[in-house]
């Protein structure tokens, strides 16, 4: 459904520092530069982050979550613990499962280095 993703931040390379560490952990590789954006190309789509093309300051969407996908609980704790090591900030309870039975998930929270929140989601296999 979704080609990418681009959010809006006031420090490009603080910003392309944090992504390249946090991504890094979902086997992603480092952003590639293109004027003042950065984009990360992954499975499933591009994920970017952009200084404001109207040169008005960038902000977070109040109520937005953006969610990366993971392929275990290992990974969601390790890419969490990166980004808050890499200038994130933890938000919500902290690492672990919400819900019940199958369709349980595997939650962690945080903000990047402008406040935009940040999802890593793992979901069970079907069984």
């Amino acid at each position: 459904m979704f080609s990418h993703i681009m959010l809006g931040t006031s420090d490009l390379e603080k910003s392309r520092q944090f992504y390249d560490a946090f991504l890094a952990e979902l086997g992603v590789p480092p952003g590639a530069a293109n004027k003042n954006r950065y984009f990360w190309r992954g499975n499933g789509g591009t994920f970017s982050v952009s200084t404001p093309i109207n040169g008005e300051a960038a902000s977070i969407g109040n109520g937005s979550t953006t969610g990366f996908a993971s392929s275990s609980t290992e990974q969601v704790d390790k890419a969490h613990a990166v980004g808050v090591a890499h200038g994130g900030v933890a938000c919500e309870d902290p690492p672990g499962w919400r819900g019940e039975g199958p369709a349980a998930l595997y939650l962690a929270y945080l903000r990047d280095p402008d406040g935009n929140k940040l999802c890593l989601a793992y979901r069970q296999p079907k069984v």
